[in-house]
């Protein structure tokens, strides 16, 4: 299947960087754009030029005061409680010079997606400098200062009037895109993450399940610590088929943060590359069933930026281009080029090695847990046909 996609992306994303030792890092853009480019997968015509969001779009979601702050921080006009009052200043979030045209750019980036699928008749979009799903109205949290997915949400809600659903697969909580909608009954959030008991912020537990007119489209499936690949697909697969039929959307929203490999530093799972070509697989197709194929993909967390984000990321490409994803050998090219700067081996393939991690004792009681999770979760359904719901937990 080849769809007409577009790819947002431009290497002022780079401009988003906190220090040299932060962990978030969008020299993974760089990577995983010439990873696409060396795989003859990207072509001119495919590039979307991101563009700055103004103010206005920015308060779809963000308060008018908050964003006047990042501005002030911006110039280094923010005194120090101020950021904290904030959340910036902080070893998560720091401030650094330009901070709000750089994340204003990455914002624009999300929209200019949104207006290629819903105006310019692209089938498909990704921003992967995106993803940025902890920023709240008022306070920047985990690395993120505008919440660029909330903020396209209302975007698509407020110029298109179309029914959303998000899906967050980031091995962190997509708490802030979660709280947005909380009481809104035309976005469902579906978040899969690891279990909060280990891993920032904490939330995320199955029984946050909205408010008001919102309660019943708020999902939730904390999945345990060193989890694998085939009980997390399990649970993925079966979460998205059931919520989408569920819900009824217009049009799907992922996040797609590869922060759930193995490798990652900062997290606890042991996902493989394998996931990360279902992932995608499994939303692509269910947008073409669905949504006549509106989907927007944007990007996340993703840590080890070397071996994991490029691969995981270009998969994301070229399941929306071309329906199917790489295998073999990664191109010579690019192992060439950045095997003389990476502080780690590159992988040769697409796929991972076997025996990329320990044996985990614990296997069948990690995968009986997360069947748990998921079984609870998915009891708010009662009904796919209407819509009614029922909860017994």
């Amino acid at each position: 299947m080849n769809c007409n996609a577009g790819f947002v992306y431009s290497e002022n994303y780079t401009t988003y960087r906190f220090h040299s030792e932060h962990p978030f890092n969008q020299k993974r853009l760089i990577l995983t754009y010439d990873l696409l480019h060396q795989a003859n997968a990207l072509q001119p015509n495919n590039i979307i030029k991101p563009r700055f969001a103004t103010d206005e779009e920015l308060m779809l979601f963000h308060d008018s005061s908050y964003i006047e702050k990042i501005k002030r921080a911006s110039t280094g006009n923010l005194t120090e409680q101020e950021g904290l009052e904030i959340g910036i200043g902080t070893e998560d979030t720091p401030i650094f010079p330009g901070m709000h045209d750089a994340s204003s750019l990455i914002v624009g980036g999300s929209l200019q997606a949104v207006d290629a699928v819903l105006t310019d008749g692209y089938t498909h979009a990704t921003n992967l400098g995106g993803g940025l799903h902890h920023g709240f109205k008022r306070k920047a949290s985990g690395f993120c200062i505008y919440n660029d997915g909330a903020v396209a949400i209302q975007y698509i809600r407020k110029k298109y009037n179309l029914k959303v659903l998000y899906v967050d697969t980031d091995a962190h909580h997509g708490d802030g895109v979660q709280w947005a909608f909380y009481d809104d009954p035309n976005v469902c959030t579906l978040s899969i993450h690891e279990t909060g008991r280990y891993l920032f912020p904490g939330t995320g537990n199955i029984h946050e399940r909205g408010i008001k007119e919102g309660y019943g489209y708020s999902f939730n499936i904390p999945i345990d610590a060193f989890t694998e690949d085939e009980s997390f697909l399990h649970v993925y697969k079966e979460a998205m088929t059931k919520i989408v039929d569920y819900f009824q959307p217009d049009i799907i929203v992922t996040q797609n943060g590869a922060d759930a490999h193995a490798f990652d530093p900062l997290t606890h799972l042991c996902l493989t590359m394998s996931i990360y070509e279902q992932i995608p697989a499994i939303a692509h197709e269910l947008a073409h069933q669905y949504c006549d194929g509106r989907w927007i993909a944007l990007g996340g967390g993703g840590y080890d930026i070397w071996r994991v984000v490029p691969r995981a990321w270009a998969q994301i490409w070229q399941i929306m281009n071309a329906g199917t994803p790489f295998k073999g050998e990664l191109p010579k090219v690019w192992l060439d080029k950045w095997s003389k700067e990476s502080p780690v081996s590159l992988p040769r393939y697409w796929h991972d090695e076997p025996q990329l991690y320990k044996p985990i004792p614990r296997k069948d009681e990690i995968t009986e847990k997360n069947q748990y999770m998921l079984t609870k979760a998915l009891q708010l359904i009662r009904n796919k046909n209407n819509h009614h719901l029922n909860d017994i937990s």
